[in-house]
């Protein structure tokens, strides 16, 4: 059966998950004309996951390593062809809590292709947080999406499969500075990116987690390259200390993002030096850590890491 051509309404979740590839095609292309009309894509949270549940398979049907990346591709840029922010952030909702859902269905020879599907996610997401001038209502809803109950970073859902959360933690600032290095152009100057905001669905799970694992991987994959990365600042660009480069060899991982980031109010802050934001991030870790729900494992090892921080920045003092 033919999919249907009109944009008026959403092509149905068993076309997407179609055996035939070309049903396939003319489904997704349905779906980007549908979701591209201002007028016409509103779409209620039962037909959006019902619709993520047919893009899903559609997207497992996929085979041949370009045609999946050229269709990761497609759907992510999907998110960018909505018009209405809201109606966006229900797609990356929809996205999210599926990718939740279909996680540990996913078998080993697919999982690939779903990690590659996750990256483009995160990186369309943070190109909308750019085109909305990370608005502070925009990036909290966002931040919503990623830690209620059904998101990737909940930290209170037993569901929430750990090597996503990884997965997110291991991708997540770096395609943060992939999204700023693609949104920048010679005429238009863009906002810095508030920093703290973005983290903080990662601190929230760093301090509530219940599987050390999970905190140790946060700080590893996440914290610990990019305060090294904005260590690589500290004193008009001088070489950080030995102590703070034992993370990785290389001292600016996210040129992009480190030139052009601030804590959290873009317009009231503007850019913000990377060792002075370094030290703002770090109070931030302290703050989560001081709140009464972190516990007491994740507790510890926050309250470490500031203090590590203060102690290193005594020892440059002396060496100066």
């Amino acid at each position: 059966m033919a999919t249907s051509s009109s944009s008026t309404t959403p092509p149905l979740g068993k076309y997407l998950a179609s055996t035939d590839k070309k049903t396939r095609d003319k489904a997704i292309k349905n779906l980007s004309l549908f979701f591209s009309d201002s007028s016409q894509n509103a779409i209620t949270k039962a037909d959006m996951t019902k619709l993520w549940k047919g893009i899903f398979y559609c997207f497992w049907m996929s085979d041949k390593p370009l045609v999946q990346q050229a269709l990761a591709s497609e759907l992510a840029e999907i998110t960018l062809t909505i018009t209405s922010t809201p109606v966006a952030l229900n797609f990356l909702r929809g996205f999210w809590e599926t990718t939740v859902r279909e996680w540990n269905g996913i078998d080993r020879l697919r999982i690939d292709k779903y990690y590659m599907l996750v990256r483009r996610f995160v990186n369309s997401a943070f190109r909308l947080l750019i085109r909305e001038e990370w608005e502070s209502s925009v990036c909290e809803e966002y931040n919503n999406i990623l830690v209620t109950v059904g998101g990737p970073l909940c930290p209170t859902d037993i569901r929430v499969p750990s090597g996503l959360a990884y997965h997110l933690a291991d991708i997540y600032v770096e395609e943060l500075d992939n999204a700023l290095s693609e949104s920048s152009t010679p005429d238009c100057t863009l906002l810095p990116a508030p920093l703290g905001t973005v983290l903080t669905p990662f601190l929230a799970l760093a301090a509530q987690t219940t599987t050390n694992t999970t905190y140790k991987r946060i700080q590893s994959a996440l914290l610990d390259p990019l305060l090294t990365a904005l260590s690589s600042t500290l004193r008009g660009g001088e070489e950080p200390s030995r102590k703070r480069m034992r993370f990785s060899d290389d001292s600016s991982p996210y040129p992009t993002l480190i030139s052009n980031a601030c804590l959290e109010d873009p317009t009231a802050e503007g850019k913000v030096d990377g060792a002075v934001l370094r030290k703002r991030v770090l109070r931030k870790v302290f703050d989560i850590a001081s709140q009464p729900e972190t516990r007491d494992y994740s507790r510890r090892r926050m309250y470490k890491l500031w203090k590590e921080d203060a102690a290193e920045d005594e020892d440059d003092s002396e060496r100066d």
